[in-house]
């Protein structure tokens, strides 16, 4: 008899409570393969917000409601029932997981360019979790140094080969999609997902950026004010402040001036450099100035 829909979400949950207890945060999956619940801002009426990465407490808000709370997996499935897989979240302790997304559609070899790029950068892939894909691809499990921020990338390291980092999530085991079910691979279900080789770690982190300068000589003192101000952000103020940061920007007369000054000083924070642009750009709008 073929699995229903109830069935399914049954089982998701149940291999999602089951991966929490070994560390890894989840989110409910819907059949596409994306986040179940949809964002609860969707018709803000205020387009000019900053970004809400949970912190208004209600569900939706994608990799950033994983958890591995039991009790909260359970409240996120109960809000969507027709989830039939659940998505692991990468870059979060303790695992600070990497997920090595080997494709294969278009006939891409992506097995062969990973075995290219070991030989050339002299690295091998430890045994580790592997989760087969319907489509006949790969995911290998991989884990981070606690001072590495591996970013999600697609096709960077090589043809056919993504990378899920920090803000990205793995479809874990078990979850049924559109196109089938994933499955852990065979001789691999007991394994804790392996250290990323430091070569390999080299090509998936970002080149490093240089120190930010003190001082900008285009901007003035009130300008060095604001990026001073976006630059002491801590996590969970980093988007508010520079919002703040820009449309005082904007209203004296030095927005475009700033603009590259509070990007560096926003990415210098731990925002990426397109959250921060879109911040800006709200703020630029905000106070009626063109982006």
């Amino acid at each position: 008899m073929a699995t229903t829909d109830r069935q399914a979400t049954t089982l998701a949950l149940a291999h999602a409570l089951s991966a929490a207890e070994r560390g890894l945060a989840v989110i409910p999956l819907s059949r596409t393969k994306l986040p179940a619940l949809r964002s609860p801002h969707r018709h803000d009426p205020d387009p000019a917000l900053p970004p809400c990465h949970g912190e208004c407490g209600r569900p939706g808000h994608g990799v950033y409601d994983a958890t591995t709370d039991p009790s909260r997996i359970r409240e996120l499935f109960g809000a969507a029932p027709w989830a039939t897989g659940y998505g692991i979240a990468c870059g979060l302790p303790p695992y600070r997981l990497i997920g090595v997304d080997l494709d294969v559609k278009g006939g891409t070899d992506s097995t062969a360019a990973l075995r290219e790029l070991a030989l050339r950068h002299l690295f091998t892939i430890p045994p580790t979790v592997v989760v087969l894909t319907p489509s006949g691809g790969r995911h290998l499990w991989l884990t981070g140094p606690p001072d590495a921020v591996v970013p999600n990338s697609a096709g960077r390291l090589a043809p056919g080969i993504d990378i899920r980092g920090a803000g990205g999530y793995l479809v874990g085991p078990g979850s049924r999609t559109d196109h089938g079910v994933y499955a852990t691979a065979p001789g691999t279900e007991h394994l804790v997902p392996a250290p990323c080789p430091p070569s390999l770690l080299r090509l998936l982190l970002p080149p490093p950026r240089p120190p930010h300068p003190a001082t900008h000589p285009s901007v003035g003192n009130r300008g060095q004010g604001l990026v001073q101000f976006v630059l002491s952000a801590h996590e969970g103020q980093r988007n508010t402040r520079l919002f703040w940061a820009a449309c005082r920007a904007y209203e004296n007369g030095i927005g475009r001036a700033l603009r590259a000054p509070l990007i560096d000083a926003a990415v210098h924070t731990g925002l990426t450099e397109q959250e921060a642009r879109a911040t800006i750009a709200s703020a630029a709008r905000m106070t009626g100035h063109r982006p």
